[in-house]
């Protein structure tokens, strides 16, 4: 009898515990869902995409945050980034970040723009300071040239822009679940809070992709 009335109310606070955290979250107060959602592929992986922008101070403080947190993830959930792509400034910056994936360079690239932007006040708004920039790195001005501006970097930031107008990002950073559910910087939230809420809603997604 003491062996059924420890096992039932095992049964019961485990219960109980499972429902506080999956209630420790809500659509419309903790994210949001956006009215015209990407299409993903239903093949068992939640898609996460940041949407960021090097020159973005709350991003250069994020980046040590969500690539911990993308480094910790199994199969089952896929990550990547999407540069914002608003203004001429937000297009060359994408245009960076593209290239140096083009390049295959070490994923700390990108951590050497945040700090070159960031702590060293070079702000890489023109071609000649990203070629400069990149030469640091191994790649020769020429090189550099014809990736920024080539075809296929340009359709990207062609289809990010069509993206960000679809998903309505009017800030960064952001992270986007499947291609619909929206995690935002909030007064109060904290990055390990944003990432919580991330969590929350993969768990919630994996059953459905």
């Amino acid at each position: 009898m003491k062996k059924f009335v420890k096992d039932t109310f095992g049964i019961l606070f485990l219960a109980i515990f499972t429902i506080s955290i999956s209630a420790e979250y809500r659509l419309g107060r903790d994210y949001s869902i956006v009215d015209n959602p990407l299409p993903v592929k239903k093949d068992g992986i939640v898609e996460v995409i940041e949407s960021f922008w090097y020159g973005c101070g709350g991003c250069y403080s994020f980046e040590p945050a969500i690539n911990d947190w993308a480094s910790k993830q199994g199969p089952d959930v896929s990550f990547k980034k999407m540069p914002v792509p608003w203004s001429a400034t937000h297009q060359l910056h994408a245009k960076l970040y593209y290239t140096i994936d083009a390049l295959e360079l070490e994923p700390s690239t990108h951590s050497a723009v945040f700090v070159t932007i960031h702590k060293e006040g070079d702000f890489l708004g023109t071609e000649e300071r990203i070629q400069n920039f990149l030469r640091s790195f191994g790649v020769e001005p020429e090189i550099t040239n014809q990736y920024l501006n080539s075809f296929t970097i340009k359709q990207k930031i062609n289809r990010d822009a069509k993206h960000a107008k679809q998903l309505k990002i009017s800030s960064t950073p952001m992270i986007v679940v499947d291609g619909k559910y929206i995690v935002e910087v909030r007064r109060g939230r904290s990055y390990q809070e944003m990432l919580n809420i991330v969590d929350h809603i993969v768990e919630l997604q994996k059953p459905n992709s």
